[in-house]
Parts: structure tokens; sequence; C-alpha cells
């Protein structure tokens, strides 16, 4: 089996773990690095295991033309009408501040890592020591880019925006092919932000059977509503966009999570994994409590020896201890052996 655990950085993906919250800084740096610090530093405090940039230029992802399929249809609720060198351009990480954004979340003890899009990327991140790799939803079917970050033998995680299961196995078979089986597959909707109605969570389990992978949602739509529901359905890894305000703008900011969301997905996507539990009907250890509360046949009124039983001097009350209440039509009518006191458990030894 491929799904063993996959260990990184002194966190481990896989379902005997907590899913690993990605927090995606993508363009709302806003073109500040020491914005782009701070948000590592909210990363942090919110509780997430991982911080992630996105590895490009305009020039690397695109050329710079005014055609227009080069242009974003103008119906886009967020860029409709840009010309793709036009956002990249702004939305894009400047390559020297990647070590210092690494080094920060380090720092903190995040996971820093980042999607690159072409061989120089690459080159720069394995400089940085960048611990995995995510392949974003539309790159899925470059192979050259598949091939060359499965060389470096660390862990892979992809998106599927926009993407058929051949999609899919054609990437995950790529990878393995080049001796690299730490892969985890997120489910994703590649539009922004996305409807809660197009997440179609029931996919996960179906992508991890089926190409025997970890899986884990990576989300675009608002809140986290979807982010923790993902967790029900066996997601080891989250993926949501971060910003510090969206009131301050940038390319992804309606769709991103602020602070305090950020903290609620941390500390729920936990809870959630916690709930999950196993597939069992009995009662848990904490239960006891409970148990030793639950109704039983009791004497409610003293009784002596030749009373007959009755609704009036036996009852189906809490707590435990008496004979169990699907007994109470056998007992009914029958005479009582012995005197009996108020609040005693009844048992077959009294009639």
């Amino acid at each position: 089996m491929s799904r063993n655990e996959i260990p990184i950085d002194g966190l481990k993906i896989g379902s005997g773990h907590k899913p690993l919250v990605v927090a995606e800084i993508s363009g709302n740096h806003n073109g500040d690095l020491q914005r782009a610090l701070s948000i590592v530093d909210m990363v942090a405090e919110s509780g997430a295991g991982a911080v992630k940039l996105q590895t490009y230029t305009a020039d690397t992802l695109t050329i710079n033309a005014t055609q227009p399929h080069f242009k974003i249809s103008s119906e886009h609720p967020l860029w409709g009408g840009s010309t793709l060198h036009d956002l990249y351009s702004v939305a894009f990480t400047p390559w020297e501040w990647h070590e210092k954004i690494f080094a920060r979340a380090r720092e903190h003890g995040l996971i820093p890592f980042s999607s690159p899009f072409d061989d120089t990327a690459v080159d720069l991140l394995e400089d940085l020591d960048a611990p995995l790799y995510k392949i974003a939803s539309l790159e899925i079917g470059d192979l050259a880019l598949l091939r060359r970050v499965a060389r470096t033998n660390k862990p892979i995680i992809l998106s599927n925006g926009a993407a058929t299961l051949a999609d899919l196995d054609l990437a995950v078979q790529t990878i393995r092919a080049e001796g690299n089986d730490k892969i985890v597959v997120l489910a994703c909707t590649s539009s922004y932000p996305a409807s809660p109605a197009e997440s179609n969570l029931r996919s996960i389990p179906i992508i991890r059977d089926a190409l025997d992978v970890h899986v884990g949602l990576s989300d675009h739509t608002l809140g986290i509503g979807a982010a923790i529901a993902a967790v029900a359905f066996g997601a080891a890894v989250i993926e949501k966009h971060v910003t510090l305000s969206r009131a301050d703008g940038g390319v992804d900011s309606d769709f991103s999570l602020e602070p305090a969301e950020l903290g609620a997905l941390a500390r729920e996507s936990e809870t959630a994994w916690l709930a999950l539990g196993e597939p069992t009907l009995r009662p848990t250890a904490s239960e006891s409590e409970s148990l030793r509360l639950r109704r039983s046949l009791y004497i409610v009124e003293d009784v002596r020896a030749g009373d007959v039983i009755s609704p009036r001097n036996v009852r189906s009350i809490r707590p435990a201890g008496g004979l169990e209440p699907l007994f109470l039509p056998v007992v009914m009518g029958r005479t009582f052996s012995k005197d009996c006191s108020r609040g005693t458990p009844l048992s077959w030894s009294q009639f």
C-alpha cells in the first residue's frame, strides 16, 4: 500500500494524524515584504501547520500578450478583463523574498513550501531546502514539471481543479514512475470564489481509493464550512488562502480567511478529526457515569413480604442497579418474598 504516513519536518500526513492546515499567501502580500512576513506571523499564531507561496514570474508563467485568449473572461467576478501577464505581474511573490519568508516560517516552527511553475522555480526552492512541493491545478498536465519535482524525492501535493480522474491518474503515474510515492491529492474547485455546491466533497474518498493516495481539500469557498466537512471524508491536508484583512484588498482577498477564521479552522479541523473516532456502537470509556445513571426497576415505596408488585410500588426510574426496564411486564403481579425499603433496586431474589 502507498498510503503510509508521510513525514514532513517533524509532522506527519495520514489518517492517524490531525489534518495539516496549509495557509496560502499567494498575492495577498500586496507587493509588501513586511506584510508577507506579518501574514507568516499570523499563520503561526493561528495554529496552522504550514505556509505556502507560489514561485513564478509573469514571464515564466505566460507571455505579455493581449489577444483574447490571453485575457481572463470579462464576466470573472474578481479578475475579469485582465490579461494573464498583468494579473501575474501583480500577484507574484518576488523571488528574493522567498528566503526571508521561509526563514520566518521556520522560526515559528511552520513548514514553508511553494508551488513551482518551471525548472528555475524548482532550482530556487531546492536552494532553500523546501521540504515538499505543491503542483497547482492548472499545471497538472505539465508532465515535464511533474517529473522534475518528483526527482527531488520530496512529498508532492497535487490539486485536481478542472481535472478529470484520467488527468489525475496520469499525473500520479508520472510521479510514481520517477520512484516517488509520497503523494497527496487535493480535491479542488478551480473557481474564485468557489460555490460550496460545486465542492463535491464526496469525491475525496473516491480519489483516495482509486489512486491509492493521501487526500485533502484545496478550498476556495468562503468561510470554513466546506473545509471542516472535508475532514469527515478523509481529508489529511486542508489548504486555504489567507490574508490579514479582506478590507485591505488584494488579488485573492475576497475568498481568503482572516486571522480569526484561520484560527477557527485550525481548531475545528482537529476537533472534526478527533470526532471521527472508530466505527463502533458500544459505550465509550467516558460514558461509564451515564451507564450508571440509566433507568432500571426500583422499589419506590416500602413493601412487606406478601405484597403484590404493582405500578404503585415498582417503577422504571434512574439510576441503574435494578432489573432492566424490559422486565417490567414480567414482574408485575408477582409477590414480594421479603420486606424491602423504598429506593431498593429490584432483583429476582426479592419475589
